[in-house]
């Protein structure tokens, strides 16, 4: 965040009543922090940041925006790390719907959008039937953030008609995507999300699906923040280029041709394959 002062900083923000709870009803808010920068908070998350009694956040949350709730607000980290899922999310459903029956005024904020692939849904699902007044404030997610960072578009008239959000891991293990539909239209780009550790299978299936093995792909780690780091290469190589530069999550996969829009001279040099590039944003 900027370096200024907080009543600098807020009192340009339009204040607009949210409903502030009762001291008998409390009321939760499902709220996307955006996919990294914490410049690209929406005006009304931050508001309802800084007026939490209760923020119960993940991990990826920018900590300047944990660092705008009040002074007296209870900060709760639930952040799940791959493999690790230090509280189970039926407990996170359990503190929103405990916290909220205190009568407290509580921010559920997720990283990126609440609703894609942050398991908003079975939040809201839980809270309705507990009864609990809820809203959901949307967020700028991963796909859109990174591929704006990385200087490519999504979708772009005669190149890409449509943009598929999808995820290669899931909670049991098992394979479950349509790889078929995924390959069949090489106007549509692919965002995969959580699919660093399945970067192999993705090749596999894409080109075994009859996707071009050349498809320009982009894997971009950390999106948006000042350590964003990129690579440009084809979707033959995922794999092997994410583990020679050794990326990290977390890290976003897209693949279609819009990538090559990015940077046009570095995908017309297959010598340059692979080529990574460091960010300040």
């Amino acid at each position: 965040m900027r370096n200024e002062s907080r009543t600098d900083r807020t009192s340009r923000i339009p204040r607009a009543n949210e409903n502030r709870v009762s001291a008998s009803l409390g009321k939760v808010f499902l709220v996307g922090a955006g996919p990294g920068d914490p410049e690209l908070i929406t005006v009304r998350a931050l508001r309802l940041i800084q007026q939490a009694d209760v923020l119960i956040h993940d991990r990826l949350v920018a900590p300047a925006l944990l660092q705008e709730s009040h002074r007296d607000a209870l900060l709760i980290d639930v952040g799940k790390r791959p493999g690790h899922h230090a509280v189970p999310q039926q407990d996170i459903e359990a503190l929103l719907i405990h916290h909220a029956r205190q009568g407290k005024q509580v921010v559920r904020l997720k990283g990126g959008d609440p609703f894609i692939f942050g398991r908003g849904g079975e939040e809201l699902a839980s809270l309705r039937q507990a009864g609990i007044d809820t809203a959901v404030v949307p967020g700028i997610t991963a796909a859109a953030g990174c591929a704006a960072a990385a200087g490519f578009p999504l979708t772009q008239r005669h190149i890409a008609d449509s943009v598929c959000l999808t995820t290669a891991h899931y909670s049991d293990e098992q394979d479950h995507t349509h790889w078929a539909s995924l390959a069949a239209n090489d106007a549509r780009t692919l965002v995969f999300y959580m699919g660093l550790s399945q970067l192999k299978n993705i090749r596999q299936q894409l080109i075994l699906h009859g996707l071009a093995a050349d498809t320009p792909a982009a894997l971009i780690e950390n999106g948006t923040t000042d350590c964003q780091r990129q690579v440009f290469c084809s979707l033959q190589e995922i794999d092997q280029i994410a583990d020679r530069q050794k990326l990290r999550t977390p890290c976003l996969l897209v693949v279609g041709k819009v990538v090559a829009l990015a940077n046009t001279a570095l995908h017309q040099d297959p010598a340059q394959a692979g080529q990574i590039e460091a960010l300040s944003l």
